[in-house]
């Protein structure tokens, strides 16, 4: 079992920045991916970047690349989502996502909220 703990969100202005962190406790021995996803109002919950378990690959969404960047710590069980020239579009609740490699199993976290006002 894995418990994920997001912080780092809040109100910012459009064009600004901000950067999310996942902290995961727990069993964190074995190897996970680890993924950020969003959720806004009325929408169905969307991808928003993964980062493989030793930090190897990344992956974006489209609507992402180029404003996020995706990394982790694994000495301090961290992965962390840089958000820069962020948009109104881009509020949502963004949740943390740990895949254990052994058996596929996905934990989540309770989200934190971003908001970003034009």
């Amino acid at each position: 079992q894995v418990q994920l703990v997001e912080s780092g969100g809040g109100l910012v202005q459009a064009g600004g920045s901000l950067r999310l962190s996942c902290a995961a406790s727990g069993r964190t021995s074995s190897p996970y991916n680890m993924a950020w996803f969003r959720q806004a109002p009325g929408k169905e919950r969307e991808f928003v970047a993964q980062i493989t378990w030793n930090g190897g690959s990344t992956n974006y969404a489209d609507s992402v690349k180029g404003r996020f960047t995706i990394s982790r710590d694994n000495a301090k069980n961290t992965v962390y989502l840089q958000m820069n020239s962020l948009k109104p579009e881009d509020t949502s609740v963004y949740f943390c996502k740990a895949t254990r490699l052994a058996g596929l199993v996905d934990y989540w976290g309770q989200g934190t909220q971003v908001t970003v006002s034009s």
